[in-house]
């Protein structure tokens, strides 16, 4: 029998958190995700029933939903990126799957992105550092996706003054991990 132990992204037994002057950078590790792709033919139905699901039409390009339980960012035309607690939704594909039925091709991610919050004052000139992203122009819901480090993220506006969250594969959390706080370093 094995005796085996879940780490964070970044290796560790407990999330990382750093804070530079006013601005903390916290490791998410009780995030389940999962990729939803509408099927050809669905997307009216898939859609639907993104949107019974969310209590909210699905975001569209540019844009995240926020609200609880279900977290969604528009991830591509008719695709989607769910997320929600993981102690409440461990299965989330399986959650998904049961309540999209046939409309949707979902697939489990929450294994393969990390997670990063930032919050507290001066997200706008570390993001500056890190990415080609105008922090100033987000308001609260707006997401894009785009490179830090040379790696494929989201980021998603919570607060433009206060919170953002950023996905990247988790194969190069430390990498992310590193840039940030090196981002966080040099601005603050």
């Amino acid at each position: 029998m094995h005796d085996l132990s879940p780490l964070t992204p970044l290796g560790g037994t407990a999330p990382q958190i750093d804070t530079v002057a006013d601005l903390t950078c916290t490791e998410q590790c009780d995030l389940a995700l999962a990729s939803v792709a509408a099927r050809l033919g669905q997307e009216k139905a898939c859609a639907a029933a993104l949107q019974k699901l969310l209590g909210a039409a699905p975001p569209v390009a540019g844009k995240a939903h926020l609200a609880a339980p279900y977290s969604a960012v528009w991830a591509g035309p008719d695709q989607w990126m769910l997320g929600a607690d993981f102690a409440t939704h461990e299965d989330i594909a399986a959650q998904l799957k049961a309540a999209l039925k046939d409309t949707a091709s979902i697939t489990e991610q929450t294994d393969a992105w990390c997670c990063f919050d930032l919050s507290g004052e001066g997200i706008a000139a570390v993001m500056e550092l890190l990415c080609p992203v105008n922090m100033r122009a987000l308001a609260s819901g707006d997401a894009t996706r785009t490179t830090i480090h040379h790696l494929g993220c989201f980021v998603i506006c919570g607060d433009p003054n206060g919170f953002v969250r950023i996905l990247g594969p988790r194969a190069s959390a430390g990498s992310l991990h590193h840039a940030i706080l090196t981002a966080m370093r040099s601005a603050l």
